[in-house]
């Protein structure tokens, strides 16, 4: 699949929130997203699943099976957790039940099977836009933010999801401000500055990354920790120490 230079906005009268697109993502790749909020991060993967079409330019050869799982779920519907997703696999022609019962066991969604959407807590919902969107295996597969919400548990199944999609030749883009994607050997940076993408490469013979230890107020630590990640950073770890 490739962008080909694809500009985007919201209004017409608006700014570009992305212009002069060109990249392209080979069969087999995880690619993560990165960049500061507001940077364009999820209009790009919104263009890259369809969702959004370009102002101009194009999105080419995307594969014909697409699995988006947004950064918020849409939970007010009238379904509870398993018609929503028996629905979903008749849409995408899977009958009989299989699959649905397969993501909602490996999700752990069964103590919440016949609770309605709008009932569900958001890490929940997430496991369900999750579900739905691996009903039948994509060949893209769309993240923006998976694991708002999920528990520790959920998340380490992400990896693992991301894996299984690229070994059977599927692409994955995803926007991962946690840095838990982006530390697989394998996994592309993309970054996205004043609405253009780049692609993040190491200088030959650097390390990949580089730890920063910096000191701030207690008072500022969780703040701190947020804007840096929002930043794209990995955040190893936080410790308080005594004054000297």
């Amino acid at each position: 699949m490739r962008f080909d230079n694809v500009w985007f906005r919201y209004a017409r009268r608006a700014g570009w929130t992305l212009q002069s697109v060109d990249a392209t993502v080979q069969r087999g790749a995880t690619v993560v997203v990165l960049g500061r909020n507001g940077a364009g991060k999820s209009t790009l993967l919104q263009l890259a699943a369809g969702v959004l079409r370009p102002v101009h330019g194009a999105v080419r050869e995307r594969p014909p099976v697409v699995g988006w799982v947004p950064e918020r779920f849409p939970a007010d519907q009238p379904f509870t957790t398993e018609q929503y997703l028996t629905r979903m696999a008749a849409v995408r022609g899977l009958r009989g039940g299989a699959e649905t019962r397969r993501w909602i066991e490996r999700l752990g969604l069964g103590e919440h099977r016949h609770t309605r959407l709008a009932d569900l807590s958001k890490g929940t919902a997430q496991k369900v836009g999750l579900a739905q969107a691996l009903l039948l295996s994509p060949g893209l597969l769309v993240l923006d933010e998976p694991w708002e919400g999920l528990d520790a548990a959920s998340r380490t199944l992400i990896p693992q999801i991301v894996g299984e999609v690229t070994a059977a030749g599927g692409t994955v883009l995803v926007s991962d401000h946690r840095g838990e994607i982006a530390g697989l050997p394998d996994a592309i940076r993309w970054m996205v500055t004043d609405g253009t993408v780049g692609t993040e490469a190491d200088p030959p013979g650097e390390p990949a990354e580089v730890v920063i230890e910096v000191a701030v107020r207690r008072a500022d630590a969780d703040h701190t920790v947020a804007r840096l990640r929002a930043d794209g950073h990995r955040v190893l770890g936080v410790r308080a120490e005594r004054a000297r």
